[in-house]
């Protein structure tokens, strides 16, 4: 019997006839400065490898993105890239004349590539990409993760065919017509984790549950120190994986027992989700998104406002909202952050962790990867 997943693909198919030699279709995936930038690409790219797409990326020259992709064995092409800010900084001087120049690399590398398509996840280096397509008359398809489009995706949603996006919430905020709820695409290898591998990697033992604490793809300097201020406490009952961010592994605590850091982890990292019965996570929207498709209760410690222009706290109060999250603010003048409430919070998820796994097994799931695929196909196949 044919799967949801199987029916959306072949509608998409269809339309293609049956003639085996016909070119093969081209796309373009862009994003970066995060992972959260780069890993819904990533989460594409079998279903495109499958379908035989030639399937090219334009990134940055710096971003993670460039070492993230690398490792899938697609073409990877460097632009100039340069941050859009809303605050005064030198920067704001030299960066205008990095993206214009990133623009007419991006030009070039269009009558290069010669895509059929552009899938954008935003990130700034994102912006140069779906200009330049858009100059040549290439139809671009943007994912907005967050409840609000953050300035990079401001300014290239006007360029874009469709806009995707992961909360129902996100459509008031874009174009009538363009917006199309699909979730985040996830990659399908972190649904295939092992929990036993997950606890040997970390050295831990099925004697306590344990807590995965995940600050990001840049770590997150406050939030690993309050952790660390926790350990005494939390490890009288838990075992405490540590995912603190390049440069952020604190040494003294390299052989505590019960505890286990990693800077950054990659293949490993579906074995240790696994092994998690709860997560402490910032609440980027693609992390999130991934944690309700694994059923993990969570705590969130979205970043403040002084930090950011507010994306986090309004996806973790979704999030909270629906019941699938516990949220702790950075900035709370009622409760502070320190240990005590990361400690109680991380109590409250474990003793309540079959209300949460309950909530988010009643949400409504997305097929993200087959919707959007369905997308970029009928758009490249000149269907839409």
């Amino acid at each position: 019997m044919r799967t949801e997943r199987q029916k959306i693909i072949e509608r998409s198919l269809v339309s293609e006839g049956s003639n085996v030699m016909k070119q093969k279709k081209r796309i373009v995936l862009t994003g970066g400065g995060t992972a959260g930038h780069v890993t819904p690409n990533i989460a594409l790219l079998p279903l495109l490898k499958e379908h035989d797409y030639e399937v090219f990326y334009i990134g940055s020259k710096t971003g993670i993105e460039k070492e993230l992709i690398t490792e899938q064995e697609i073409p990877y092409y460097e632009i100039s890239s340069g941050k859009l800010r809303r605050y005064l900084d030198v920067k704001n001087f030299t960066d205008p004349f990095r993206v214009i120049k990133g623009y007419a690399e991006a030009k070039h590398l269009m009558k290069k590539l010669k895509p059929d398509v552009v899938f954008s996840k935003g990130g700034f280096v994102s912006v140069p990409v779906v200009f330049a397509a858009r100059k040549y008359n290439i139809p671009v398809i943007i994912h907005e993760s967050d409840m609000t489009p953050g300035l990079a995706n401001k300014l290239a949603i006007p360029k874009a065919e469709k806009v995707c996006c992961n909360f129902p919430e996100t459509k008031k905020y874009l174009p009538e017509g363009k917006a199309v709820v699909t979730g985040s695409p996830i990659r399908a290898e972190l649904m295939q984790g092992s929990r036993e591998r997950g606890l040997k990697l970390c050295g831990f033992s099925e004697d306590k549950p344990t807590v995965m604490v995940v600050g990001g793809s840049k770590g997150s300097v406050h939030v690993n120190e309050v952790i660390r201020e926790a350990l005494p406490e939390l490890l009288k009952r838990y075992q405490v994986v540590h995912l603190c961010g390049y440069g952020n592994k604190d040494e003294e605590l390299e052989n505590k027992t019960g505890y286990k850091q990693f800077e950054y982890v990659k293949g490993e990292l579906r074995h240790i989700f696994a092994a998690a019965e709860v997560v402490v996570s910032r609440a980027g929207a693609n992390s999130i998104c991934e944690l309700v498709a694994l059923k993990k209760p969570n705590v969130l410690i979205p970043l403040p406002l002084s930090a950011s222009r507010g994306d986090q706290l309004l996806n973790a109060a979704s999030f909270e909202k629906q019941g699938f999250s516990f949220v702790v603010k950075e900035e709370d003048a009622d409760e502070p952050f320190n240990a005590e409430t990361v400690i109680k919070a991380v109590d409250s998820v474990y003793s309540n962790r079959e209300k949460y796994i309950e909530a988010m097994e009643k949400s409504n799931a997305y097929d993200a990867v087959s919707t959007i695929f369905s997308m970029i196909n009928d758009i490249a196949s000149g269907n839409a």
